[in-house]
């Protein structure tokens, strides 16, 4: 079984995920050799923190994921 990452009969949700694993793939795996899998899921993890907290994005109109997630709350 595998886990979807999308809700129940809403397949549009997995477009974005997959845009994401695109992307980490692409910067962090490919070209590199881990000796362990403790050092992928440690990369993983780095790479996320550093997506959501410090990687600003053009369509978040130059703010991180995080930063625009608390704009839009503040605006609400």
């Amino acid at each position: 079984m595998i886990q979807s990452m999308s809700r129940v009969a809403r397949c549009i949700d997995n477009g974005p995920m997959e845009g994401f694993w695109a992307l980490i793939k692409r910067e962090k795996y490919y070209r590199r050799k881990f000796t362990s899998r403790s050092s992928l899921i440690n990369m993983i993890h780095n790479y996320m923190e550093y997506y959501n907290n410090r990687r600003i994005q053009r369509k978040l109109h130059i703010m991180t994921p995080m930063e625009f997630h608390d704009h839009y709350f503040e605006a609400a």
